[in-house]
């Protein structure tokens, strides 16, 4: 009997990504590492079958309130929880070249008109990363999705009631209630506290996060995931806008 497919789940950090390799039926353990590019993550030896990563697929051109559909339908469903959904800028803003000139592209293509946060800035270097090799056929592989739309469908499909990080630092109530949730949902307790060699290349945040978009990669593999918007619109490339859950 051949072996169940791998799916994947990938969180950017500031290494490059944390990924996590999960075989759903249980028949091989979660295998985490640090990979550096988006470009190596496709080509690992053990070929995910579905690949859900934490980060956004499809940029719009002109953008209204609350950023992209998905962003918006997504953010819904999240209570206190939606600040987690940052509000996806145009393409032009994205590929601007520094911080100026990408508040500039913002405010010329939005509705209301607006800049771009440094929080967002500082993830565009990985969106454009994977803007880069994406194409309409690479979606049938690979999805974005989001983590804490991942824990709300975890979590019967309520928003979690503790964040995972309080003033930027780790906040160890929120993590143990996402180790706990994961652990539910068949991750061994022990490789959720996976750390890398180095712990200035990824937080424990990033780790959980992979896990949860591992957990989603496998909901999408048997056709169970959520997608926000459930009629995704396409951005100039062809790309759906959705995120998955």
């Amino acid at each position: 009997m051949s072996a169940a497919p791998w799916v994947a789940g990938a969180d950017g950090c500031r290494a490059g990504w944390v990924v996590v390799l999960w075989s759903p039926d249980g028949s091989r353990a979660p295998q985490v590492q640090i990979v550096p590019t988006f470009a190596a993550i496709l080509e690992l030896p053990e070929y995910p079958q579905v690949l859900a990563i934490d980060m956004p697929i499809g940029l719009p051109e002109i953008t209204g309130i609350g950023g992209r559909a998905p962003d918006v339908a997504a953010r819904r469903v999240l209570g206190d929880r939606q600040s987690s959904i940052f509000a996806v800028p145009s393409r032009r803003a994205v590929m601007a070249p520094d911080y100026r000139a990408a508040c500039d592209a913002a405010l010329a293509t939005s509705e209301p008109p607006r800049k771009v946060s440094k929080q967002a800035w500082n993830l565009f270097p990985r969106i454009r990363e994977l803007d880069a090799l994406m194409t309409p056929e690479l979606q049938e592989r690979v999805y974005e999705c989001h983590p804490e739309v991942a824990f709300w469908a975890m979590n019967g499909e309520q928003p979690l009631d503790q964040p995972k990080k309080v003033k930027s630092r780790p906040h160890p109530p929120g993590l143990d209630l996402r180790r706990g949730h994961l652990a539910k949902a068949g991750f061994p307790a022990e490789t959720l506290s996976w750390t890398p060699s180095r712990r200035s290349d990824a937080g424990p945040d990033d780790v959980l996060d992979a896990f949860a978009c591992a957990w989603t990669a496998a909901r999408i593999l048997r056709g169970e995931a959520h997608t926000f918007p459930p009629d995704p619109p396409l951005d100039a490339r062809g790309l759906r806008q959705e995120i998955k859950a």
